[in-house]
């Protein structure tokens, strides 16, 4: 994945002096969601490793980026969905009411929430992520995102749960 290329293109960046490594991070990399586990996992991992080859390649010429985005118009609520049937037996878990409450949810919500972007948001934060002379570490997309990576600087670990818990829905979401 993303690592992989990333390993086997930064010999080149390095004897060119000149990269741009750019990650696609999520708003589950600044804040943890109940139920998204390997998710929220995946991009804590991706914000670190990122932040450390940042640090690393510094005065190298090559800059790495994140990009943070939030709910944008895509697949990905239908896909995970489906996912989530096929492999969370959801009425026979400790989870089940919250498991209940989430899918009524999404069989009401749809694809889209009130603060989905489209594509097109995080299409210029790449953009300015490639062509900048001085790219930002980190692209936050959506209003959501700017508002925890705020959040989570500010308030007590209590309070963000509390916070999060009711973002999500009391882990419905």
């Amino acid at each position: 994945g993303w690592h992989e290329l990333t390993r086997l293109l930064l010999p080149g960046m390095r004897r060119a002096s000149s990269g741009r490594i750019i990650q696609n991070s999520s708003v589950l990399g600044l804040v943890a969601m109940p139920y998204r586990g390997a998710y929220n996992c995946s991009k804590f991992a991706l914000e670190g490793l990122s932040d450390t080859l940042r640090l690393e390649l510094h005065g190298s010429g090559v800059h790495v980026s994140l990009i943070e985005p939030g709910p944008i118009v895509s697949r990905f609520r239908e896909n995970a969905f489906a996912k989530f049937r096929e492999n969370i037996d959801a009425e026979n878990s400790v989870h089940r009411d919250s498991y209940r409450a989430m899918v009524a949810r999404l069989e009401h919500e749809g694809p889209t929430t009130r603060f989905t972007l489209p594509p097109e948001a995080v299409l210029a934060k790449v953009i300015h992520a490639l062509e900048s002379d001085r790219p930002k570490a980190r692209y936050a997309v959506t209003t959501p995102t700017h508002l925890f990576g705020l959040l989570r600087r500010l308030l007590g670990t209590r309070q963000l749960d509390w916070l999060l818990r009711k973002a999500s829905g009391g882990g419905s979401r």
